[in-house]
């Protein structure tokens, strides 16, 4: 469909199952002819309410058909489901992001909403001529250091940059197997799942999780470390520009396989530089992508959804607390 995401994809649904919650898939038809998919989540609340989910989804011919799913998506809830909430797979400059679809009406989202995204169509040169200049030397650097950058069977160690990188940033994580069935599981029924490291002298010093569908790769989860070890004199040792080169390289990877759309895979709604993700931010900017905007939009089932709603962001918020010190969103 032309209208989709990998998080649509079985892979993700599998490793949701690790979590507790329950993929549900369905095809959408019109007229005897299929004209759309989706993976919905159920998300168990409480005791008797539930929530179903569509994470960047579902896969459409087209949007125009969003009005309808509302009535077809009802047949299939439950009477414990309190609310359905969706986030089409269709992305929007902030002035531009329609309010509603028939019934759905615009909610906070789950994934990132603000993201960047590069168009990998262009030629190679002109796409390193889109970056940043300081990324350009960056880039030239790492290739002069020796820093190589490729796909990588080695989950231990994205693991161990992954890990670091949250607890250094107090992002958290969920448990180990649930990366690892997305990983294993990705690969089916057209999806592809992958890390890419950048390693020097053979050390990983940084890397990312992207899972893909479609023309779309998105850069889920990764991190960067410092690499503590002595040089042969027992000299620290220099910067080698890890971080830049593993971007650029896992841009050029997906160029090479065919993927035409690249997803940095969130930045802050709002950009500060006291915050501490403005660091991110500005690596993520340095390669030219475009600032865009995906919508969430939600459809209650119950009397209780807008309650339940209020209770969802109560929690969200104790978590950032618990594990940030902060009660603002990461993302």
């Amino acid at each position: 469909m032309p209208v989709t995401s990998a998080l649509q994809g079985w892979g993700y649904g599998e490793a949701r199952r690790t979590l507790g919650q329950v993929p549900l898939r369905y095809l959408i038809q019109q007229g005897g002819r299929t004209v759309g998919a989706v993976q919905l989540l159920r998300k168990r609340l409480v005791p008797g309410f539930s929530t179903l989910y569509a994470p960047r989804g579902p896969a459409l011919e087209s949007l125009d058909l969003l009005p309808g799913l509302a009535a077809a998506i009802r047949t299939v809830a439950r009477p414990s489901d309190a609310l359905i909430k969706i986030e089409p797979p269709t992305f929007y400059a902030p002035d531009a992001i329609p309010d509603s679809f028939g019934r759905w009406q615009r909610t906070e989202s789950e994934q990132p909403e603000h993201t960047i995204v590069s168009d990998l169509r262009a030629p190679e040169d002109t796409l390193f001529a889109g970056l940043h200049s300081m990324a350009r030397r960056n880039v030239r650097a790492a290739q002069k250091f020796g820093v190589t950058v490729g796909r990588d069977e080695n989950f231990e160690d994205f693991w161990e940059i992954f890990t670091a990188t949250n607890e250094r940033a107090k992002l958290g994580a969920f448990p180990k197997s649930y990366y690892q069935t997305m990983l294993s599981e990705g690969n089916a029924y057209g999806g592809e799942a992958y890390v890419v490291l950048a390693r020097h002298e053979g050390k990983a010093l940084a890397g990312g999780f992207f899972l893909s569908m479609g023309s779309g790769t998105y850069y889920l989860f990764g991190g960067s470390v410092k690499d503590e070890r002595p040089t042969e004199s027992g000299e620290a040792r220099k910067d080698v520009k890890a971080p830049t080169a593993f971007y650029w390289g896992a841009m050029l990877d997906a160029k090479a396989h065919g993927y035409t759309l690249f997803d940095f895979w969130g930045i802050p709604r709002t950009i500060s530089e006291d915050k501490h993700s403005i660091g991110l931010v500005r690596m993520k900017e340095s390669f030219g992508g475009e600032k865009v905007w995906y919508p969430a939009y939600s459809l209650p089932l119950s009397p209780l959804a807008p309650a339940i709603a209020r209770v969802l962001r109560m929690r969200k918020t104790q978590n950032n607390l618990r594990k940030r010190g902060s009660a603002d969103d990461v993302l």
